[in-house]
């Protein structure tokens, strides 16, 4: 196992600890920690005036510390109070495994954090975007709720067959855009290859909507007054960049509702409008208007054409409560409605989210069909009747019996026997010589073997994955592109060490640093580091110093001149000490 596991780790299904990496901290360097505790700094003294309350609240809750990036196994520790638990993974992961995790209260954390470069915002997911931006906000409860049933519904969502490959190539331009030195025509041909995906993905599929949903609330969120909102989204809350933007009448605020499903963004680049929500409250109600557009609840005709669009392992359950799982691939309908099914490969029959005995993918490896509906001419479906009905119409074992379904399907067999559910429905009759035919055309014939055929009256739902979860081997995930690691070079090495010192030097682990000598390091070989010298004015700062910090801050101003993108980021570094210190000192 890779990592360290308690009770609410335990009740992940096996499918999703193929995700779960160790975080490995001790790969974190010096450069890493300073870029955390930097952005968290500078965010907690920002955030502290524009975030939900639920957020500094939360960051004491979760133990998330502004001076060291959190160790999941002490995040552990803390978030299991709440009902929670993180795990590390490499970076972005399927959405409906994303969400599958959700519902088990499970939070994802990519364990990588973002390079000194790309400090302010990175489209790739991190540990600042996702343990120092989700995880204090599910310190709140009534959000942690939302936050699980989003997961729960989520989950269930169904995919088209073009969601998956917009999946990849989205990860694929997180991961370049991050890495150090990507050439600039790499990343270009990226986008506009996402850009083409997404102008040719035709009818959206309920994952893309529901995705929509969590980037405008989970990850892009605001609430309260449209006139003075608060943020609550975690791509807000991690980055020092938009969560400044967001504020500033460029972006347009909109009152939140079901139509920002309708609404599509731009992972590359900053929003152009933000939906706000009243309060967590209404979240939970959007989410179930949406959920209510699903084929998880209107099942039907609709439903099972989505399954058979997505191309994916997914899920019907009839209205007797037998779940037919596999890929679903045909469908006869008949006046708006299917009155005949038919998967593909290797299918699984349960009930209640349990695998019927001699129903799995062995006995099922050919596919599975069957007749949906009621029988012509007859009012009562085979389901609502009673055992003296299912006699006066020669239902039972041992007959030879011709079933007439209205669209034109027939059954002709002999019947061996039924499976009820808990309830003492039929749900399943299992039939010999058997025949089934639409019209003239042959749907299964005698030497096929048994027939089983499936007993309800309607589809009363369809949702993405199998109902029994250990019906098929699910644990398939194979990650076609990883992160990159920064190659170092010997001078990278040297600079990082510079960092350990002063890092450790902070800490007390070791006193007879110089930091002027280190001062004097950077400034003569790495004159355009700007983030060590500002940690080295923190230093010189509180020893009053004031000496030293004029020599660095003279220093940084040259930084400032010779490289002007870096210049907001300098002052703000500066602020914070002497804010800080100012703050002390009163």
């Amino acid at each position: 196992m890779s990592y360290e596991s308690n009770p609410i780790l335990d009740k992940l299904p096996e499918h999703l600890r193929q995700y779960i990496k160790p975080q490995n901290y001790e790969d974190y360097s010096a450069v890493n920690q300073a870029v955390w505790r930097y952005v968290m700094r500078k965010n907690v003294d920002y955030l502290s005036k524009v975030a939900h309350t639920s957020y500094v609240e939360g960051l004491a809750k979760t133990g998330i510390s502004l001076d060291r990036i959190p160790n999941m196994y002490g995040m552990n520790r803390i978030l299991k109070e709440i009902g929670w638990a993180a795990v590390a993974v490499d970076g972005f992961i399927p959405p409906s495994a994303f969400m599958e995790f959700q519902a088990y209260n499970v939070l994802v954390i990519a364990s990588d954090i973002r390079q000194l470069e790309h400090i302010e915002y990175t489209p790739a997911p991190d540990i600042i975007h996702e343990g120092a931006g989700h995880a204090p906000i599910i310190a709140n409860p009534e959000y942690a709720e939302y936050l699980r049933r989003f997961g729960e519904i989520g989950c269930k969502a169904i995919s088209s067959a073009k969601d998956y490959e917009l999946y990849e190539a989205v990860r694929h331009l997180s991961i370049i855009k991050e890495a150090h030195g990507t050439p600039e025509a790499e990343i270009k041909a990226a986008e506009a290859h996402i850009e083409e995906l997404q102008q040719n993905m035709g009818e959206p599929s309920e994952m893309a909507l529901i995705r929509n949903l969590h980037w405008w609330t989970v990850e892009y969120g605001l609430i309260g007054s449209l006139e003075a909102p608060k943020i609550y989204g975690a791509g807000l809350l991690s980055s020092i960049g938009e969560s400044a933007w967001c504020m500033t009448d460029e972006v347009r605020k909109i009152p939140y509702s079901i139509e920002a499903a309708h609404t599509s963004f731009d992972i590359t680049k900053p929003q152009p409008q933000l939906f706000v929500t009243p309060d967590f409250a209404y979240l939970s109600e959007v989410l179930e208007e949406f959920a209510n557009t699903m084929g998880l609840r209107k099942g039907g005709l609709s439903g099972l054409k989505k399954l058979i669009a997505s191309r994916e392992l997914g899920t019907v359950e009839l209205s007797t409560g037998l779940q037919i799982s596999g890929k679903f691939s045909e469908v006869v309908e008949h006046e708006g409605k299917a009155v005949y099914l038919r998967t593909s490969g290797e299918t699984a029959l349960s009930y209640r989210e349990k695998e019927l005995v001699g129903h799995s993918r062995q006995h099922h490896a050919d596919g599975f069909g069957s007749p949906i509906g009621k029988l012509k001419g007859i009012n009562i479906a085979i389901e609502d009747m009673s055992p003296k009905d299912l006699k006066a119409y020669n239902i039972f074992e041992g007959e030879t019996k011709t079933l007439e379904f209205e669209g034109d399907i027939t059954v002709t067999g002999k019947i061996i026997t039924g499976t009820r559910n808990l309830r003492g429905e039929i749900i399943l009759i299992t039939f010999t010589d058997c025949t089934v035919t639409h019209g003239n055309k042959v749907l299964f014939s005698p030497e096929q073997g048994l027939y089983n055929m499936a007993v309800g009256e309607k589809i009363a739902s369809a949702f993405n994955g199998p109902a029994d979860l250990s019906s098929f081997d699910l644990i398939t995930h194979e990650i076609s592109s990883t992160t990159i690691k920064p190659k170092l070079t010997d001078s990278d090495k040297k600079l990082e060490q510079y960092y350990q010192q002063i890092r450790d030097f902070r800490e007390g682990a070791n006193r007879t640093i110089s930091r002027n000598k280190v001062f004097k390091e950077v400034r003569e070989n790495y004159p355009d580091d700007w983030l060590l010298p500002v940690e080295l004015y923190e230093l010189a700062k509180n020893n009053n110093d004031a000496e030293f910090a004029s020599e660095i801050e003279e220093h940084l101003e040259t930084v400032k001149q010779n490289n002007p993108n870096v210049g907001h980021l300098i002052d703000d570094g500066l602020n914070l000490v002497n804010v800080s210190l100012t703050a002390r000192e009163s």
